[in-house]
């Protein structure tokens, strides 16, 4: 068996990646960071198995049709939520459970058939932090239960449950950081919570061609 792993650097990831190469010999582990290139030497080899967890990349169709018997993503959110920033998203709607998704690919974000998904409480003082980091840990449960069929190389399970909506994009994401001298007090207070994450910018106002950025987040006005 051959298996490629990708993924980007969080919380037990390199745990993963370590479980991986004990275990399977001929494996390509590759770590990756946002805005990275793909890695086109793989682009024509053939896996048995491509894990994506939390990678930088959405995996070219290519590889995908390269991949012998699964190609797995490992979703920082519920079926509810897929696509990009959707922990900001579940904080912004106010949600009160939230969860991860396993799941088959396909060429297009977030849409492949599901094969367990493992939901959880949002706490009244979580932040989209809080809420990403506990993701990282049930993703982590689930790749160490589903790993035992992999080696295996049984079939894996499919769950009943199915993706509720489009995926959010980054275009959505980008104008949640946004406010208006016409918002509301709420409002604002929403957007800002939704969008404060160590190192990022969050949410700001723009005048006069000036961004302000809240007070929440990293000082970062340009």
């Amino acid at each position: 068996m051959n298996i490629l792993f990708l993924a980007k650097n969080k919380p037990f990831s390199e745990d993963v990646a370590e479980l991986i190469k004990l275990n399977i010999k001929d494996a390509v582990i590759i770590f990756g960071t946002v805005n990275d290139p793909f890695p086109s030497q793989l682009l024509t080899k053939k896996f048995d198995y491509v894990i994506s967890y939390i990678s930088p990349w959405v995996i070219p169709e290519q590889v995908l049709e390269n991949t012998r018997i699964a190609a797995i993503n490992f979703h920082t959110g519920p079926p509810e939520y897929p696509g990009i920033g959707c922990t900001n998203f579940a904080i912004y709607n106010g949600e009160k459970e939230y969860g991860i998704t396993v799941h088959y690919m396909k060429a297009k974000v977030d849409s492949g058939d599901i094969i367990a998904v493992k939901r959880f409480p949002i706490f009244e003082n979580d932040t989209v932090y809080s809420l990403t980091q506990r993701c990282y840990a049930y993703i982590y449960t689930s790749f160490v239960e589903l790993f035992p069929i992999v080696l295996s190389e049984k079939p894996l399970p499919r769950s009943r449950e199915r993706w509720k909506r489009k995926p959010f994009t980054r275009r959505e994401l980008d104008e949640l950081c946004i406010i208006t001298k016409d918002m509301s007090e709420n409002e604002i207070k929403r957007r800002i919570r939704a969008t404060s994450y160590p190192e990022m910018p969050g949410a700001y106002i723009e005048l006069a061609g000036t961004r302000f950025y809240a007070p929440s987040n990293k000082e970062n006005n340009n």
